[in-house]
């Protein structure tokens, strides 16, 4: 018997999805009728590898930048504490593949960061821990991300 559980990924079958991918990983409705939906993007697979903090840091720096260039009603992106993604939290009904698409846009960026370019936000007074960046790293996985997409597409299983 499966045990209940009040975090959704604690009831996802870890050792049976296939980074990379997006998932929608649920949809709460507020009082006053409002959708939100929250997508899983995995980068890494799960129980085998994980992602170095400093590259984690860098890729939510760069993708929460340029995901609101894609999509509407962004509300949030938040790396996982496993480190092997991000969650990303959005206004309304968006579908998986659409999502899909726009991250695969934001990631294609990042892989093609320059190296000279500044990251958004690395700067004492905008973030907490301005000094711990990885941007080759943060480019690999997103060059990593981009072509497991183009290879196997957006799904999980």
């Amino acid at each position: 018997m499966k045990e209940s559980r009040n975090v959704e990924s604690f009831s996802l079958d870890h050792t049976k999805v296939r980074a990379p991918y997006v998932r929608m990983a649920g949809k709460k409705t507020g009082p006053r009728g409002d959708v939100v939906t929250k997508f899983d993007l995995r980068f890494a697979q799960p129980n085998e590898e994980a992602m170095p903090i400093a590259a984690v840091h860098t890729l939510e720096h760069l993708m929460a930048e340029f995901i609101r260039d894609e999509l509407q009603g962004v509300i949030d992106l938040s790396p996982m504490g496993c480190r092997t993604g991000f969650y990303l939290a959005l206004f309304g009904e968006p579908g998986e593949e659409s999502v899909a698409s726009a991250v695969r846009a934001v990631l294609a960026k990042v892989a093609a960061w320059s190296d000279g370019e500044a990251i958004p936000g690395q700067d004492p007074v905008m973030c907490g821990n301005w000094k711990d960046h990885d941007l080759a790293g943060a480019k690999a996985w997103a060059a990593r991300w981009v072509e497991g997409i183009d290879r196997k597409g957006w799904r999980c299983f």
